[in-house]
């Protein structure tokens, strides 16, 4: 026997390779389908040391900190406190409004987006089949554009044969 592990999108093409196998001769106890489920819950916008996800809200902070300090350092001179007080309150703020804005970015409109686009999971397809029919059932998945495909044979030995006593 031999088992065939693909992976599809939510499409009609997995409709049709079901139905395709099951007009060349593969039963319907011998197709597996497994829809794998969405993420339930948020993802964490904070990095942690065994966890990063490639969300930076920290760039946006550096850039607009400096940008302000730099303004503020220069508006400084002609100021009361001086340029290096008018500098780190720039820094403080520029920092403090990148972060802001980056943190609205990520939780509101890239939430939007993501609801939107309706991010699917995949189907795993597992089909089991004699080894004639294997390279038959390999050519249909990849013609109804199968993500991937795995082969699995499986070895019948005898077990009373391989026991030592």
């Amino acid at each position: 026997m031999v088992q065939i592990f693909s992976t599809f999108g939510h499409s009609a093409s997995l409709e049709l390779a079901i139905s395709s196998l099951e007009k060349n001769g593969v039963g319907k106890e011998s197709i597996f389908a497994v829809p794998l489920t969405n993420r339930k819950t948020e993802r964490r916008l904070f990095d942690s040391i065994h966890h990063a996800d490639g969300i930076s809200l920290f760039s946006t902070g550096a850039a607009l900190g400096t940008a302000f300090a730099v303004i503020g350092a220069s508006f400084g001179f002609k100021l009361q406190w001086g340029p290096i007080y008018w500098g780190l309150i720039g820094t403080t703020g520029g920092f403090a409004l990148g972060f802001l804005i980056d943190l609205f970015y990520y939780k509101v409109i890239k939430k939007n987006q993501r609801l939107l686009k309706g991010k699917n999971s995949e189907v795993i397809l597992i089909v089991e089949c004699n080894k004639k029919q294997s390279d038959m059932v390999e050519n249909i998945l990849w013609h109804h554009f199968a993500f991937g495909l795995a082969r699995i044979e499986a070895v019948e030995d005898n077990v009373e044969n391989n026991l030592s006593f």
